[in-house]
């Protein structure tokens, strides 16, 4: 289907109102026509953020395999201070006193 040149024809301005060519209207990004004193194009925040999502996981990680760093192990001791036990093995706790700075266990 063939449409018009449009040369001679007039339109009004969808914000102002005022009688212009429709040649000379713009195409606004919500479907306005305006004129080019009217005229306002999307403002950036009104388009998706579009950055990339963190990575999850790495690809082959080697993890530190140093016995010196940062290994240790919690030592429970009982009241004579003579058994030390490692935090892994079975022990109860009956009662739990705790004070500023200093942790109390009483079997």
């Amino acid at each position: 289907m063939a449409y018009a040149s449009a040369k001679f024809a007039i339109a009004l301005c969808d914000r102002c109102g005022f009688q212009y060519k429709l040649l000379d209207l713009k195409k606004e990004w919500n479907g306005f026509k305006t004129c080019p004193e009217c005229f306002e194009s999307k403002h950036p925040q009104l388009n998706p953020h579009t950055a990339p999502s963190d990575p999850q996981a790495l690809y082959d990680p080697r993890p530190n395999n140093d016995k010196e760093l940062g290994e240790g192990f919690v030592v429970v001791v009982d009241n004579n201070f003579m058994n030390p036990a490692n935090v892994g093995s079975n022990f109860t706790v009956t009662e739990m006193t705790a004070s500023v700075g200093a942790v109390t266990i009483t079997v």
